[in-house]
């Protein structure tokens, strides 16, 4: 096994050469973080279907390939053959890593944002409270 991973190039990715209709689906599903039940339910379909076209049984009709595209914002033409705009390819480790630490950066600068604000925003209903209290 390799201790370096190399993240996979955007062409290879779910290509027509490296994976079928049914696996481009699964692949933009669970990227999207649904489930096959989610997903069917969203569509309007029975689950079985949905699980027909992601083993490569069955093939949508143009109207439900359409929705599915939409839902899982991936263009038709990707699911289809592999070529168009599917999902991002994942992160290697160090990639994943680094997204994660600058996550965390910036969520801790947001909440000392947040904090400074609440007490701005508590200093202003006082100075507010105070001026109603003063006679005109």
């Amino acid at each position: 096994m390799n201790d370096v991973m190399e993240k996979s190039d955007d062409a290879g990715w779910f290509s027509e050469e490296t994976a079928t209709f049914g696996d481009r689906v699964a692949g933009a599903r669970e990227s999207t973080g649904l489930s096959q039940k989610a997903l069917a339910k969203k569509l309007g379909i029975k689950l079985g279907t949905l699980r027909n076209w992601e083993e490569d049984l069955n093939e949508p009709r143009a109207n439900k390939l359409q929705m599915l595209a939409g839902v899982l914002g991936v263009s038709m033409s990707w699911l289809l053959t592999g070529n168009g705009t599917g999902p991002d390819a994942p992160m290697d480790a160090d990639e994943a890593q680094a997204d994660i630490a600058g996550i965390l950066a910036e969520m801790r600068g947001l909440r000392t944002q947040m904090t400074q604000s609440a007490e701005r925003l508590g200093q202003l209903e006082k100075r507010l409270r105070a001026a109603l209290r003063e006679p005109a």
